[in-house]
């Protein structure tokens, strides 16, 4: 069975890459406990963008998808799910609300993550929600000709409480000793759960689930405000391209984590300095059709009204929109298409 021990990676020696990425995302969330001591009414508003950019991002990866009125609603729990995919949302919504809200609460545990896994299928009856595989499940991908083919197998099922545990007892260890720099052990553990793949299903959300955890409960709070589950979602196949690489040699322990790890800092630091833009625009004190303006600079090609309201979260939709129209017909954008597929081009 493959061994884990975190506190080997104290050991490694890491390229001037991820010291980087590490070193800048100190220095971003230094910068933005200083922000949220400035504005926290404001940057609130933040908050539930990202929730409904993540709930929605996090579970399209997977298929799970409706429309962006029923994901907003389902979100901010004005309605019940009508379907399966909605079920689902709703518990992913639920799990994600229980992290924002206790995250110092709950221990990384096999225990608790557990009763996450249940409380991500609490809206549908599934009897294996809140238990690990009963059966082998595989990583595959699916080609154009219609063959599939297997590019890596997890840990067997009855391999898998005690890796889970083990994980778990090891990610504390170091975290809890001080050993290991959280921003390298929190991709390794990502890492670990995903190549065990400890569920018959949910695995990718669980595993985003608990990224945002481990972040908070070491102080990373820019998921709060920023959705790192879009931005994974946005380059997709970047992910799984760091994922397959890291991959190789999982079961006999020769694995390089690297590529994962660079991806995952990478999207953090990004996150931040998305969060850096929005900060600079929610600070101005301008009239909407300026705070607009200055928020359709930090676009490049086309854009969506909800592009713009997601940077803009001190303004309604309707000063928004009325920004918008005098930007169009003072000829700074350009307006296409219509209806759901309306979007904005900058033209100075």
């Amino acid at each position: 069975m493959r061994t884990f021990n975190y506190s080997s990676i104290k050991k490694q020696k890491w390229d001037l890459e991820i010291l980087g990425l590490i070193a800048a995302i100190y220095k971003y969330a230094g910068k933005q406990e200083l922000y949220l001591k400035q504005k926290p009414n404001e940057l609130e508003k933040l908050v539930e963008i990202a929730k409904i950019q993540s709930t929605e991002a996090s579970n399209a990866i997977e298929g799970i998808v409706t429309t962006n009125t029923r994901i907003r609603q389902l979100v901010e729990e004005k309605t019940t799910p009508r379907n399966r995919d909605e079920q689902e949302i709703a518990g992913y919504r639920d799990v994600l609300n229980v992290i924002h809200e206790s995250f110092d609460a709950i221990p990384i545990t096999k225990n608790y993550i557990l009763q996450l896994h249940k409380m991500l299928y609490s809206h549908m009856n599934n009897p294996l929600a809140g238990q690990t595989k009963n059966v082998q499940n595989y990583i595959s991908a699916a080609h154009p000709d219609g063959h599939t083919e297997v590019l890596f197998t997890p840990l067997a099922p009855f391999e898998t409480p005690e890796a889970l545990e083990r994980i778990c007892e090891e990610y504390n260890l170091v975290i809890g000793n001080f050993e290991v720099e959280p921003l390298i052990v929190i991709p390794i553990f990502i890492h670990d759960f995903l190549c065990i793949h400890p569920f018959n299903d949910g695995n990718g959300r669980m595993s985003r689930l608990l990224t945002t955890l481990l972040l908070y409960r070491s102080g990373f709070y820019v998921g709060k405000y920023i959705s790192l589950v879009a931005k994974i979602a946005g380059n997709k196949d970047l992910y799984y391209d760091a994922l397959g690489r890291a991959q190789e040699g999982w079961h006999e322990g020769t694995e390089d984590a690297v590529p994962f790890i660079k991806y995952l800092l990478g999207t953090i630091l990004a996150a931040y300095k998305d969060f850096e833009d929005r900060f600079s625009i929610v600070e101005e004190k301008m009239p909407a059709v300026d705070i607009v303006r200055k928020a359709t600079l930090n676009k490049m090609g086309k854009f969506t009204k909800q592009d713009i309201r997601e940077l803009c979260p001190a303004l309604s939709v309707s000063s928004v929109e009325g920004a918008l129209r005098k930007l169009v017909k003072a000829g700074e954008l350009k307006r296409e298409g219509s209806g759901k597929g309306t979007y904005y081009v900058r033209l100075k």
